[in-house]
């Protein structure tokens, strides 16, 4: 018995010295400054992300000599003119498209008078024999 009076006095004292425990509420603050953390760790953040990125950019695909980006330029150029000289051959007088099949080097233009003002357009790769289509209402 003289141990169980113990325990409880020691009981007694332990909750007379604690006696209150304060407590506040947990409150979570951001470190990422784009979401409403301290704006001063964008720096470190940025450079932590720069660490671990792995990834290395191949700089020879995205730098062109002069060379290159002047036959780009004038490949394109070229593609312009001869568009424009086909389109000048399917296109009437008046500015309706005028049925029929065109043909370059490389494509084939088919213009087909589906109805009444409904034309429909193939072009065909002459290499691979693809097509593509689209159908126009001309007034």
């Amino acid at each position: 018995m003289h141990r169980s009076c113990l325990v409880a006095v020691g009981l007694g004292l332990l909750t007379a010295v604690c006696g209150s425990v304060n407590a506040s509420e947990l409150v979570y603050t951001p470190n990422n400054p784009s979401f409403g953390g301290n704006p001063l760790n964008g720096t470190i953040l940025l450079n932590q992300a720069t660490a671990q990125n792995k990834f290395k950019e191949s700089t020879a695909s995205s730098e062109q000599s002069a060379l290159t980006q002047f036959n780009s330029m004038l490949q394109s150029a070229i593609l312009s003119r001869v568009s424009s000289a086909v389109t000048s051959s399917i296109v009437g007088a008046n500015g309706s498209l005028t049925p029929g099949t065109v043909e370059t080097t490389d494509f084939r233009i088919t213009i087909t008078n589906l109805q009444s003002g409904l034309l429909q357009i193939v072009t065909t790769d002459k290499a691979t024999g693809q097509t593509t289509q689209f159908q126009v209402n001309q007034p």
